[in-house]
């Protein structure tokens, strides 16, 4: 999954200790982080690592606080919650006026912990995570970058349209229920089930498509589902999947295959491997669905920045 892109240890001038931000939701998982903080920064006190704690009040709260704060007092920046702090602590970092780059550590103790899981972590196990930031050791992974009506983000896990988002807007609805909301959302979504027009630019080839949804992927899961499962982090590509026109029946029979990842052999699944896509829609504008959050619209250009960015891993 990953390159040998491998960085030993972190750069410090403070005496040999690590010091990072750690910026926490305690809202994650329900309200258990927040049961769970004073035993995370014992944790990391007993490794020896120094911390400033920003908790998130607000969404995107954590976006501001990274993109605020001074990375040269630090030797990494932590997301503590699910994919959402995540995706809002990697935009506040590409946002920082200061234009450093530094190390991001990933503990997962949310609900959808997609990225995490990527990097091979049980979000169970959040203290093999603190370990790992603890090490210091770094991998430089890719970032997708999209742009929708001049705004830009960005994201580690994936961009999605269509079904896929609407899917994600129901289960945020249903998040309380974990990782089967996204199951209660197909199969709510399935009732609903409409098709929309695409014009898909896939760098020089040009498309169009009558489809079910578009995924764009920098991991290979989505939630539990096995969406990309040729994707790799860390090669310069992301992973579009397309799911072509099918009537409620084929997609209740097809959806199983979704958690093993053999729905790319599907002959109503489409699947490509990009440097940029770009987006266009003509049946309206489609609500985008970036790391399991709700922003942008189409269109939407879309590019990944090869191994831009930085994570804490073994």
């Amino acid at each position: 999954m990953f390159s040998e892109t491998v960085s030993n240890g972190f750069d410090c001038e403070k005496g040999g200790k690590m010091k990072l931000l750690l910026i926490y939701n305690p809202f994650a998982g329900h309200g258990q982080a927040k049961k769970l903080l004073p035993k995370v920064e014992q944790a990391f006190q007993e490794r020896g690592v120094e911390f400033d704690l920003a908790l998130t009040d607000y969404p995107e709260h954590g976006t501001k606080l990274a993109a605020e704060a001074d990375f040269r007092a630090y030797d990494g920046i932590v997301a503590a919650g699910g994919d959402g702090t995540l995706f809002e602590v990697l935009n506040g970092c590409y946002r920082n006026q200061k234009k450093l780059k530094i190390p991001i550590g990933v503990l997962p103790i949310g609900t959808g912990n997609a990225f995490a899981r990527d990097l091979e972590l049980d979000s169970s196990n959040w203290m093999e995570a603190v370990e790992i930031i603890s090490g210091g050791k770094r991998r430089k992974v890719d970032v997708g970058r999209f742009v929708t009506h001049g705004q830009t983000y960005y994201f580690l896990n994936i961009l999605g349209l269509g079904f896929v988002a609407d899917v994600t807007k129901t289960a945020r609805k249903l998040k309380i229920l974990g990782n089967i909301s996204y199951t209660l959302g197909v199969l709510y979504r399935t009732i609903l089930l409409k098709s929309f027009r695409a014009d898909i630019r896939l760098e020089k080839r040009s498309i169009r498509r009558d489809c079910i949804f578009i995924e764009i992927s920098n991991t290979t899961y989505t939630s539990n589902f096995l969406m990309a499962p040729e994707a790799e982090i860390d090669d310069g590509y992301l992973d579009v999947t397309i799911l072509n026109k099918v009537n409620r029946r084929r997609l209740l029979r097809a959806f199983p295959k979704v958690f093993t990842g053999e729905h790319v052999n599907l002959p109503e699944v489409e699947t490509f491997k990009v440097k940029e896509i770009s987006i266009e829609t003509s049946d309206g504008e489609k609500v985008l669905t970036p790391d399991g959050e709700v922003l942008g619209i189409s269109p939407v250009q879309i590019s990944c920045l090869k191994q831009d960015c930085e994570v804490f891993w073994k």
